[in-house]
């Protein structure tokens, strides 16, 4: 174990340092406190990173540099790389990037900014918090991914998907944001599983020549459903839409109402949130949107039970 702390009780009060002295295997241990410090992982394999805590660390970056932590840079790479525990909060537009790495895990952190990744593989972001961007909460680019029961929150997009990556989405929340909760294009992958996207300008956007399953998601309280091009190669399946304007758009200038992309085990109607104005977004017991297909309940977060449930 070799710790950082600020006030001299650790190995290293620089988290660089410390990381650059680390080993296979090896755990960087982060003490609590708020570090204006920038970190570049880079040449390490199977390494972790360890905060103290999201609301005990906090990294800053520093002023001269865009971005606060980078994991993998050309030409050398990052394997095996484990992050957790920590806040990251946006330098010059950009909080954190992932470039020509493989197998990077970033688990129960928040980002406060964009988290850009290029040419990785094996990207896996859980049970974390990432929001507050001017531009995308996530951008991806030719790289695999896996989000899994993550938060995205306040944003111009929630999630954009480029190149020829492949991703998938499951049981995220996402929300607030201007623009779609999510976009894939150019040639790009996705499966989105188990989703809510709600109180967005737009649902999903499946753009390009992109290939889509998207079943089991909650689209609700956004201007659009789904927003889905002809060159697109999109199947849906069990998904709750239940928006302010249209559900199903045909991309093209402009876009047109598209009813007849409907899938017949679609379901229309009020998904019967807890609380969707504090950010609630599980099913009230009465919900319809319960057993449907394989899913014992659509969206991202299990519902309520009857005090009956509950005994």
């Amino acid at each position: 174990m070799i710790t950082v702390a600020l006030d001299g009780s650790g190995d290293f009060y620089s988290i660089q340092e410390a990381v650059d002295s680390a080993g296979k295997g090896d755990t960087v241990l982060i003490k609590a406190g708020t570090y204006a410090q920038d970190l570049t992982v880079h040449s390490k394999e199977k390494i972790k990173i360890v905060g103290a805590g999201v609301e005990k660390v906090v990294l800053l970056g520093r002023d001269e540099l865009v971005g606060v932590l980078h994991v993998g840079k050309w030409p050398y790479g990052a394997t095996d790389i484990e992050i957790s525990g920590l806040t990251i909060k946006e330098h010059g537009g950009h909080a954190l990037g992932i470039f020509n790495g493989n197998r990077i895990t970033l688990r129960q952190i928040h980002v406060k900014g964009m988290v850009f990744g290029q040419q990785v593989e094996d990207v896996r972001i859980e049970d974390s918090v990432i929001g507050e961007s001017e531009t995308t909460g996530l951008h991806f680019s030719d790289s695999q991914v896996l989000l899994i029961g993550n938060f995205i929150h306040d944003n111009d997009h929630g999630v954009n998907v480029t190149g020829k990556s492949s991703v998938r989405l499951d049981r995220n929340i996402i929300t607030r944001n201007l623009f779609e909760a999510v976009v894939i294009d150019d040639q790009a992958k996705a499966v989105l599983v188990s989703n809510t996207l709600v109180k967005n300008g737009g649902g999903g956007a499946f753009l390009g020549l992109s290939t889509i399953e998207a079943s089991g998601n909650i689209l609700s309280l956004n201007k659009v459903g789904f927003l889905i091009a002809a060159s697109s190669q999109t199947k849906t399946s069990y998904n709750a839409l239940f928006n302010n304007e249209v559900n199903y758009m045909r991309a093209g200038s402009p876009n047109m109402h598209a009813p007849e992309l409907q899938a017949e085990s679609d379901m229309m109607a009020d998904p019967r949130f807890v609380d969707a104005e504090h950010d609630d977004f599980r099913l009230k017991p009465d919900t319809t949107l319960l057993n449907r297909g394989e899913f014992r309940y659509l969206g991202a977060l299990p519902p309520l039970l009857t005090p009956a449930h509950n005994r």
